[in-house]
């Protein structure tokens, strides 16, 4: 059993969208295909990753470093104690072979999109879905048969003003889902609560409504906009300053009593226990984002997982950010608390499998082995080439 080849491309997200802090004009992400030489249904078996969107496709860290390493791997190294499939625990320990702690910048990124083909490599060598996978080794075989997920939208872009963003907005409502999130920090405190009141024209209340400045705040201003947002009793209000400044999202803690949700910028158990330890983080009501294609991928995540146990989170409390259907199949089979959705934007990456409707806020998962990229046309169609 062995990985015989592994394939990368940096392809363009082409958006002209942007939140608090960047545009998305000139974003890459990166392709993986990790090609093996076990056969299932007469063809052999490729496991597919990416990764999310808001960091860079790692290129040069993947072509450099990590590719190489895992290809000089002895296959003895790579697969299960019987070789009877490849071990995503000691792929992910031959990548990180000859790495310092700390420092964890964009190579958790790269290691996060390998993880992804590995762990899709793996389901379809069982011949399972991913979730199905992961619920029998990890949960005792316990699926949830359908996922909570948000609609994540309401960018700032040239064109798009009020009735663009209300519209925006009805579009999700009308695919099914009853959450929707939009952005805050890119324009004035005015503005923006201008925009937040028109999007609540349309649902039952703030608890249908998530905001997120992107990390965009000083404390004097988070503070800020968590006055003026307390009377509307939202979803959730996102990682409103830095993502590694504990201190402030502590303290901003104690100005707002509604749930925050912050994480998706942290790469690493490390980082991630740092903010349970220092955050200020609400176990009965705050929402932990943190997004496995960034973060070392899901060998880390479960790391992640175990380190919340311990000081008493449920993983109903985290909602991955990503929006992909790795993070889905990880909430289907561990048991998160939902996931993310980009419906309209980063595409192909986003969305789920083509037959699996939104409905009433929550969405089905294909039956089709590994993470089911093959169950969403577009995405697979660029998929395909990469490993060509």
């Amino acid at each position: 059993m062995k990985i015989v080849d592994i394939k990368e491309k940096a392809v363009p997200i082409k958006s002209d969208i942007k939140n608090a802090y960047i545009d998305f004009s000139k974003m890459t992400a990166s392709v993986v295909a990790v090609v093996t030489d076990v056969i299932r249904n007469g063809k052999p078996v490729i496991g597919y990753g990416f990764n999310s969107n808001g960091r860079y496709a790692p290129s040069g860290l993947l072509r450099e470093r990590f590719i190489p390493r895992l290809l000089d791997a002895s296959p003895e190294d790579i697969v299960n104690d019987d070789h009877t499939n490849f071990d995503p625990h000691r792929i992910w320990d031959v990548l990180m072979t000859g790495e310092k702690p700390g420092g964890h910048g964009e190579r958790s990124v790269a290691v996060g999109t390998i993880d992804m083909a590995i762990w899709d490599a793996v389901a379809k060598i069982e011949e399972k879905p991913l979730y199905q996978l992961l619920a029998d080794r990890y949960r005792g075989g316990e699926v949830d048969e359908k996922v909570f997920v948000y609609a994540a939208g309401g960018y700032y872009s040239p064109e798009k003003d009020i009735d663009k963003l209300k519209k925006e907005m009805k579009g999700y409502l009308d695919l099914g889902y009853s959450v929707v999130k939009i952005k805050i920090g890119g324009a004035s405190l005015e503005e923006d609560l201008h925009r937040i009141e028109a999007v609540l024209e349309l649902v039952p209340s703030g608890k249908s409504l998530a905001v997120d400045a992107n990390g965009r705040f000083d404390l004097e201003t988070a503070v800020a906009y968590a006055k003026s947002l307390e009377p509307y009793d939202l979803f959730w209000y996102e990682e409103a300053g830095d993502p590694l400044d504990y201190q402030l999202q502590n303290e901003l803690s104690k100005h707002y009593k509604h749930p925050m949700a912050t994480g998706e910028n942290l790469f690493s158990m490390q980082d991630a226990r740092n903010l349970i330890r220092y955050g200020g983080m609400r176990s009965d009501r705050d929402i932990l984002q943190f997004d496995c294609s960034l973060s070392y991928g899901l060998v880390e995540y479960m790391r992640i997982l175990d380190m919340l146990k311990e000081n008493g989170w449920s993983p109903r409390q985290c909602i991955p950010h990503g929006g992909h259907q790795m993070s889905l199949n990880i909430a289907a089979g561990l048991g998160l608390g939902g996931n993310e959705s980009y419906p309209g934007v980063f595409q192909p990456f986003g969305g789920f499998a083509d037959e699996n409707p939104i409905e009433n806020g929550y969405v089905g998962l294909p039956d089709s082995p590994g993470v089911g990229f093959e169950a969403k046309s577009d995405l697979i169609k660029l998929l395909h080439s990469v490993a060509k």
